[in-house]
């Protein structure tokens, strides 16, 4: 399984708009796409910071997409009255949803960059240690761990039934990342809350 983001700097007055391009224009365009097994959209309206999430089969997939998929990002783009900001790719190394997310979702992510031969330790401890530990807090609903081998970036993300079920598992999540990020050798360049508006998504639980 892989996944392609792409993250846009959106004028705050135009996110709505975006948000009616991408459910109306850009999903069902992407399902027409071999290979494709759905997206997500977060944006944290305060910012303008938006990243919407394709899930691909396979790398293979995801490649053949790329050409056919350009004029429909920058359709994306110019909705949002922004400009693209980054387009990664990634690996998904762990995919688990617990319960489908309702229409106050929220979602932390975190970005990691951690030694690129420590990578599958970096899986292994996120899988055994990290989810378990989620999962068993109150208003979860669903996570992933995306990485890139060649870099050893990663981002990790979980989903919330809400902000205050997010706001309440604060102190535990910042100690859970913390000992975690040791323990893994990485370090972490980023954490920030987003609203989770579109989740349309097929891909297979990876765990």
């Amino acid at each position: 399984m892989h996944a392609r983001s792409t993250t846009i700097s959106a004028q705050r007055n135009a996110i709505d708009t975006g948000i009616a391009y991408v459910n109306d224009e850009v999903v069902p365009a992407l399902m027409e796409v071999p290979g494709c097994v759905g997206l997500s959209l977060i944006v944290d309206r305060p910012t303008g910071h938006c990243i919407a999430t394709s899930s691909w089969e396979s790398a293979d997939a995801m490649t053949a997409s790329e050409a056919a998929l350009g004029p429909v990002r920058a359709g994306a783009a110019d909705a949002f009255g922004g400009t693209i900001d980054a387009v990664d790719e990634w690996e998904i190394a762990a995919l688990h949803r617990e319960h489908r997310s309702g229409d106050s979702a929220c979602v932390r992510c975190t970005w990691l960059q951690v030694p690129p031969d420590d990578i599958d330790r970096a899986v292994q401890l996120y899988n055994s240690r990290v989810l378990p530990e989620i999962e068993a807090m109150s208003g979860f609903r669903s996570a992933s761990f995306f990485i890139d081998r060649a870099s050893g970036r990663c981002v990790s993300a979980s989903a919330w039934t809400t902000r205050d079920k997010l706001e309440h598992s604060q102190m535990r999540l910042d100690e859970l990342r913390a000992t975690a990020s040791a323990e893994a050798g990485a370090r972490v360049i980023e954490a920030a809350d987003f609203d989770l508006v579109i989740a349309q998504l097929r891909a297979p639980e990876r765990i």
